[in-house]
């Protein structure tokens, strides 16, 4: 059993409360993320450490790879995006703190861009439904041999970190985030459930706890209003 959280995005408070209330209620249960930590609240640096203290695994979101890309002055399409996607409020969080900023550029570069787990298969934005060739022909039950193809194609529109296309159905669920839903969102088709709650407009932020690919709660907190203001 496993509990997982949706994109934080500086939202610090927030994040506290509900790894609280899942403390509370599933003891000292692993916690993961779907990534997207940063920008947008006001709290980047602090949710990325908080993170790490409380050892919250968590695989690489479009904003880690924005944030990455843009600090080491890589050239890409993340890089060339981060203006427009609340980079102001990440730079500010760093602001004094450029040893805490260099650990966690250290630590982005070791972040997974799945976890295949017993429970279910965690990723930021999803597997397209594209793949379905491609993955029936690399055979569905081995996910080392198609996060090949998911490297390949990170960068891509209908990539694992910028995906909005429907999901693939790979045999267990996909928990992703990345797109906003005013609710956790089951799609029965893809067998995946959507958690990004859209912590960062004022609505909340949002968990699951799965087992064995079945989800056995929802939790949530309402975002604090001092992550945002």
């Amino acid at each position: 059993m496993i509990a997982i959280i949706s994109d934080v995005h500086g939202c610090y408070n927030t994040l506290k409360s509900l790894y609280e209330k899942i403390n509370s209620k599933y003891g000292k249960i692993q916690i993961y993320s779907v990534g997207d930590l940063m920008d947008r609240g006001n709290f980047s640096r602090e949710v990325f450490e908080f993170t790490l203290k409380n050892k919250i695994k968590f695989v690489l979101g479009n904003h880690e790879k924005m944030f990455y890309d843009s600090s080491m002055k890589v050239k890409s399409v993340f890089s060339d995006s981060w203006k427009y996607n609340g980079n102001e409020d990440t730079i500010n969080s760093y602001k004094g703190f450029e040893k805490e900023k260099q650990k966690h550029l250290k630590f982005i570069e070791s972040l997974p861009f799945i976890y295949d787990l017993k429970d279910c298969f965690i990723s930021h934005a999803g597997i397209s439904n594209r793949y379905k060739k491609e993955f029936e022909k690399e055979n569905s039950s081995n996910f080392k041999k198609f996060e090949k193809i998911i490297r390949r194609d990170y960068n891509q529109p209908f990539g694992i970190l910028w995906n909005r296309e429907p999901l693939l159905n790979i045999g267990k669920l996909q928990v992703v985030g990345h797109t906003v839903m005013p609710e956790i969102t089951i799609n029965t088709i893809s067998n995946s459930i959507y958690i990004d709650t859209g912590a960062y407009t004022g609505n909340k932020l949002s968990a699951v706890i799965i087992e064995n690919n079945s989800i056995v709660d929802k939790i949530f907190v309402y975002t604090r209003k001092e992550d945002i203001i």
